[in-house]
């Protein structure tokens, strides 16, 4: 009789761990499917509204979204005050214009992450940033992928945690920490890739 009522917890013990070891193995494959898409996709589009906090202050801004290769260009549509200002990233460099006039955002880590360089870096993170853990959410709805250095201690350096539709594979949201500090977040709307 003691040896049924020791089996019985060890049983349940087991089901959970491969309940979870399951939930794990699709989470980890629907990773890997979705980051071979964004490897191999040549352009996307779409909506993001984009919050950089600098510590002190805090700037949103809306846009719209459009990757073309190594060109990534963004054009404001809020606040208002900046409506119309087209921001044009290639490879590391960035800048904002608007009628011939250039402004220069500031850095939020010492490699220059800024507002202008952050949907590059979210979608150099879903292509090819180290995959530290990877998760199924809201019931299976979406899933979340966390990129760091490998060796790095979590809470340091640059953090990257991605959003993606688990059906649709849709980028939906993105975070990019500094030091354990969320310095931006990205929110997607009517993104689609090809």
């Amino acid at each position: 009789m003691r040896k049924l009522l020791f089996c019985v917890p060890m049983m349940i013990l087991l089901l959970s761990a491969c309940t979870g070891g399951a939930e794990g193995n699709e989470a980890e494959e629907l990773a890997l499917q979705i980051r071979g898409e964004y490897l191999a996709m040549s352009s996307c589009a779409g909506q993001a509204a984009i919050t950089a906090d600098y510590g002190q202050r805090v700037y949103q801004y809306e846009l719209a979204v459009a990757v073309d290769g190594e060109e990534t260009t963004l054009t404001l549509s809020a606040p208002d005050t900046v409506a119309g200002i087209t921001a044009r990233v290639t490879g590391q460099d960035g800048q904002l214009e608007y009628d011939g006039l250039s402004v220069e955002t500031g850095p939020l880590d010492p490699e220059g992450l800024s507002p202008v360089s952050a949907v590059p870096a979210l979608l150099e993170g879903a292509r090819s940033g180290y995959i530290v853990s990877c998760a199924l959410e809201e019931d299976g709805a979406l899933l979340r992928m966390d990129c760091g250095d490998p060796e790095g201690t979590p809470g340091t350096g640059s953090e990257v945690s991605l959003w993606f539709d688990a059906s649709t594979h849709a980028l939906s949201r993105g975070e990019i920490s500094v030091d354990g500090f969320r310095a931006i977040l990205c929110e997607f709307t009517d993104f689609a890739m090809s």
